[in-house]
This record gives C-alpha cells, structure tokens and sequence, in this order.
C-alpha cells in the first residue's frame, strides 16, 4: 500500500519514519516534505492546504492511507474534502477538529460535560478585556481563540504584561483573526504533560504522556515556542492517573462530541496539568504533538499504518491494546538564531552525517538539501531523539549527536527533562 503524510516538519518526519516501519506500507509520499524526509520519502511539492490537488495525487496515484500531520489543513476541512471523495484518511473532520481550532469552543464544551480544566472567561472587547484582568489573581494565563502555531498561549505575572498580551492580541493582531477573541484563564499548578490518544469515535487508545519544554530557554524562561524538546514516558501519571485521563477527560470527550453529532477520528492530544486535585485539562489538540510525537512514536512496538487503517474503517476495537518498548525517548530541538522570532534560513549545517546510532535517530524539522549540502529551512531546524533504558542515559545520546552537529547561530536548550522527579502539586 502506499501512504502519503501532509506536512513539512519533524512530526511529519516521524510519522514518515514509522509508517516506513509497517509491513503494510511499501511506498511513502510527503507533502511537501522537507530535506530530511526526502531521504526516506518521495516528497511531493503541494502545500498542505491544497485540499483539491492533494486529492487528485491520491486519488491518481492510488493512495490507500493519508495522514494529516499540522492542524491547520485539519481546521481548515482536508478530510472532508477526501471522505468527499472516498479517499481514506486519518484525522478528524473539520467540526472535530474545532476542538483545537477554537479555545472557546473547547473551553465551553468541557464546561458543558463537566470535563475538569480551569475556570475561564471569554472577551471579544480588548477593553473589556483589560478591565477583567484588574481583578484576576496572577499569574494567569491569556490565550487567543484561534490557532496560532503553538505560541498563542502567554502566562502573564502581573497587570502591565496582561495589558500588553491582550493589546499585542486584539489589538496588534500578531497572531492575525486568531486573537479576534482571547480568553482569561487561572492559572493551574502542577506538571504539565502530553497524553496523546487514537480514537475512531467508538473506541480510546491511550498512548504513553510526554512532557514538552514550551519556553525558548532552559529553566522553563523566554517566549513560548512550538517546543523546544520533549522525553517520554514521564513519572507523573502512573496507571491510577492514566485511569483517571481516560475516565474522565477522554472518554467524557469523545462521547460528548458524538452526542453534538461529531464523530472524532484521529488523535486527541489532551495537554494536561497534574494538579494536586488531579488532571485537569490545559488544551485540546486535534493531531500529533510535535516534539511529543519524536519521543512517543518511537516506542510504539505496534504497526501504525494497521492502527491508523483501523480507525479509518472504524474498527480499532479489533487491534488490541498498544505494547510498549521498555526505554525512555528524549528529543532535543535545534533551531535558529533568533526563533522564535524573525531567524534567517539557508544556513549551512554540519555533521549530520554522524546520525548512524540505532538508538539515536535525527528528525529534521525545518532543512533542505542542495548540492549535497544541508541548509536550515525554518525556526526549528532538528529533533535529535535518543532512546535508552532510563532518561539519563536517553538524554546523554541525545545531547552527544547534538554536539556533533553544527550550524551558526544554532540554539538549543540544555535542560530537557529538568522537571523529571519534581512533585506534582
């Protein structure tokens, strides 16, 4: 069969990488791909909100399974677009898919079926907005509404940088119609985790939590990236808190949306707070983390492309549970000068070469290759993921291939996993 993964970044270097892996699968196509994937695959040159021409290549080119890896094209309606055409496709449909694609929407709908997350208020007055946070206790947390590639999300400590939050959002517009409304949030104390689950809207299939580093620079300080680094799996949700995510927070979600008449298929990726009272919700995600994915993925023991083709058909209840491999994956993000902020591309990159370890394999988030030379193509440019019997050590491979691999400017922090060990509440 052949597959063909929507995306450009490491996540969709991952989900390159594993189905590879499947004995289901004997030809892989990406779009548009990136220098890195294009050694494992074919990459074909069609943006991923394309729907219509994406649809034509699968369609002519006998495509048995689509994978969407971003969000926006999700968002924005892709799997409709091939479900139009009975073309198979993993990811929810655009209406599932607003449970990422709206903070409001996903804030209310847990509300409505008492699925436990902070409380929160919605403004579409920037005004009104600034008003509220006169009384809000800090810190507290201002999110835009709509998506905004991971940064939407800002922690603020006091008055004055709320202020300057809501005016950059609703005012300023720096993450363009997303921030049309924001939401004021209180703020959740605890270990903040990824639990990514594959559902095919009758049966949940939880997958091993991660723990993402968001801030640009060690100790958890500076802007919020796309994530800077992740490990898997982390201590803070034994099989009693995994119970608890799946009773109360996926299983309600699921089976919520389906009494609003949504069928979800696909991911749910749920960020969690570990609080002292219990998991509580932080976001709702609509398809793989990225870094989360280049630590989760490899540990899979089961074929993907069967899971995946399961859920596409509906029938993930026949696959069994997932199995595990007994080791610890941590991920390291590279990325450019500046990022992320404005950062320059087309710098050149060194010592990729030595990526020969079996246990330590190089995702490539934002790279191109030209005249047999790799260059940097985006703010983060690779994941560098080792794996080994305990997080030390999956961390010590990991941070020797970065040391390995050079490019001017590259930045990268020096501190994933910190928080491993640290309490909960």
């Amino acid at each position: 069969m052949k597959a063909l993964v929507i995306g450009s970044g490491g996540r969709e270097h991952t989900l390159v990488w594993k189905l590879k892996q499947s004995r289901k699968i004997d030809k892989v196509f990406c779009a548009p791909g990136n220098g890195g994937i294009s050694r494992i695959a074919k990459c074909i040159n069609i943006a991923p909100d394309n729907f219509k021409v994406l649809a034509d290549f699968a369609h002519r080119n006998k495509i048995g399974l689509t994978v969407v890896g971003p969000e926006a094209p999700l968002a924005a309606g892709i799997v409709d677009e091939f479900q139009k055409r009975k073309l198979k496709i993993f990811g929810p449909t655009k209406d599932a898919a607003r449970i990422e694609s709206s903070k409001v929407f996903s804030k209310e709908f847990m509300r409505k079926y008492h699925i436990p997350t902070a409380p929160f208020k919605v403004f579409t007055s920037a005004a009104e907005a600034m008003g509220f946070c006169k009384s809000v206790q800090y810190p507290s947390v201002i999110k835009a509404d709509g998506l905004a590639a991971g940064k939407g999300v800002v922690i603020v400590r006091n008055l004055e940088q709320a202020t300057r939050t809501i005016e950059d959002i609703m005012m300023k517009k720096v993450f363009g119609e997303a921030g049309e409304r924001v939401m004021v949030e209180s703020f959740l104390q605890g270990q903040e985790v990824s639990v990514m689950a594959i559902t095919d809207g009758k049966t949940i299939r939880t997958m091993l939590s991660s723990q993402d580093h968001k801030q640009a620079y060690d100790g958890d300080r500076g802007p919020n990236t796309g994530g800077m680094g992740a490990y898997c799996p982390t201590e803070f949700t034994p099989p009693e808190v995994m119970q608890d995510i799946e009773d109360h927070i996926l299983t309600p979600t699921i089976e919520g949306l389906a009494k609003e008449g949504v069928v979800y298929k696909g991911v749910i990726y749920a960020g969690l707070m570990i609080t002292g009272e219990g998991p509580k919700v932080l976001e709702f995600n609509c398809r793989f983390g990225d870094p989360e994915s280049q630590v989760v993925l490899p540990l899979l023991k089961n074929d993907l492309a069967e899971i995946m083709m399961a859920v596409v058909s509906q029938k993930l209840a026949s696959t069994g549970k997932f199995s595990w491999h007994n080791n610890t994956a941590a991920c390291v993000i590279m990325a450019s000068k500046g990022y992320p902020g404005k950062y320059a591309t087309g710098v050149k990159i060194s010592g990729l070469q030595d990526g020969k370890d079996n246990n330590c394999y190089v995702f490539h988030s934002g790279t191109s290759y030209r005249d047999k030379t790799w260059l940097t193509a985006g703010g983060r440019v690779l994941g560098v993921m080792g794996m080994d019997k305990s997080l030390r050590l999956a961390l010590n491979r990991a941070y020797r291939m970065v040391n390995k691999i050079k490019f001017e400017g590259a930045t990268y922090r020096r501190d994933i996993g910190f928080r491993a060990g640290k309490p909960v509440g």
